[in-house]
């Protein structure tokens, strides 16, 4: 049984990577190119010559006159939602789980009433269940052995009991230990990465404009200097929130940008810098390279700063996102997950996988465009949202941000 999931999962998987590898390929080409015309043209003296100078961008009105028409929209289809109207998060996470919910409830429901007897075929068709959830391979192992130790140990004879089992088993795997933010309370810079399309600037926008209502000092800092708008619409951004951005002109040197930001942010007592990074894949060793100038640099000029590495990931892209995490994380060191897109996904299961499989934890979730769309990872949300636990929805809605 396993051996049929692994072949048929893994050959899923190989084609979804490899899809996603040929829709970056035309970009990260044209950024190969930019970044090696801008190491030739500045050398390795750009850094030490921008020391004098800082290119401090104030974040005004004038920044939303270039962003794009789907920003814009967003904008204001958001200022038209009368807030009293609008849901909870917790509301939000369990509609955006809807898909994978019905799914996982309507085989759970069939596996537990067809079944007198915990047996081995019990087993198996809860395996297929979990994968088909995308929990994955590996995840979905360990919640079946760990399920038997606990059967066998506990003497349990009832089929209905091994459902509060599995769950419980969920939520231990995926616990996030509170230490996970300090760095929220500390003196920071964070660097946010990923391949196209995931949603690192918006991230950085919500987080940017969570962390000032919080009565912390942020500053943004515009790294990405090679998607068309991405500077544009992290200013726009910078605006909402009211916080400071630190930028160059399109196609600039990332690392020069970092440079002045982390001075800037120096200078003026800074507690957050979120740093934008430009999409890139874990086969293109100069972006690589560049990523590990950008680390250098922080570390170098905000020695006590604390460095924070988050990977964003497409929740609505499954497997793939998973081993977008695992390819990163053999490059570069990855503090924490923030898991976007999980509104109307099929595919939610596949937060417990990542945590599982690479031990690095889910910080935060995006189930939709909204300031309050993105928040702290809750295991208890979560798993209550995927698999519709008892509990009161309102319990949720007063959780900090």
């Amino acid at each position: 049984m396993f051996d049929f999931f692994k072949k048929k999962k893994n050959e899923e998987v190989t084609e979804e990577v490899e899809e996603t590898l040929q829709d970056e390929q035309v970009t990260d080409e044209e950024q190969d190119t930019v970044v090696t015309a801008t190491e030739q043209n500045t050398g390795e003296n750009t850094v030490d010559a921008l020391e004098e100078t800082e290119n401090i961008v104030p974040a005004d009105e004038s920044a939303e006159d270039n962003v794009s028409e789907d920003i814009q929209t967003e904008a204001v289809a958001e200022d038209d939602v009368p807030v009293e109207k609008e849901k909870g998060f917790f509301a939000r996470l369990k509609e955006g789980l809807t898909k994978t919910r019905n799914s996982i409830n309507e085989s759970f429901n069939q596996l537990f009433s067809g079944f007198s007897s915990i047996d081995e075929d019990f087993y198996d068709e809860l395996e297929e269940t979990l994968i088909m959830a995308d929990l994955g391979l590996d995840t979905t192992e360990r919640i079946i052995d760990n399920l038997k130790d606990m059967v066998k140990k506990n003497h349990i004879k009832e089929v209905e009991a091994c459902r509060e089992l599995v769950i419980n088993i969920i939520k231990e795997q995926m616990l996030v230990e509170d230490s996970a933010y300090d760095f929220e309370n500390q003196k920071t810079v964070m660097l946010i990465i990923g391949v196209n399309g995931v949603g690192k600037t918006t991230s950085i926008g919500k987080l940017a404009a969570q962390y000032k209502n919080r009565g912390k000092r942020v500053m943004m800092c515009a790294a990405d200097t090679f998607r068309a708008a991405a500077i544009d619409q992290l200013k726009t951004w910078a605006n909402r929130a009211g916080v400071e951005i630190i930028s160059q002109q399109e196609g600039s040197d990332p690392a020069a940008v970092t440079f002045d930001a982390v001075k800037a942010a120096v200078a003026r007592d800074v507690d957050i810098l979120l740093v934008d990074t430009a999409g890139r894949l874990h086969n293109k060793k100069n972006l690589m390279d560049e990523l590990a100038k950008m680390k250098r640099i922080i570390e170098k000029e905000d020695p006590d700063a604390h460095l924070e590495t988050l990977i964003v990931l497409d929740g609505s892209t499954g497997q793939n996102a998973l081993e977008q995490a695992r390819q990163f994380s053999n490059v570069t060191k990855i503090d924490g997950i923030i898991l976007t897109k999980l509104d109307g996904t099929a595919k939610g299961g596949i937060a417990i996988a990542i945590q599982s499989e690479l031990s690095v934890p889910v910080k935060y979730i995006g189930v939709g465009e909204k300031l309050e769309d993105l928040r702290k990872f809750d295991v208890q949300e979560y798993v209550d949202g995927l698999l519709e636990m008892k509990g009161e929805e309102d319990g949720y809605e007063n959780a900090d941000t």
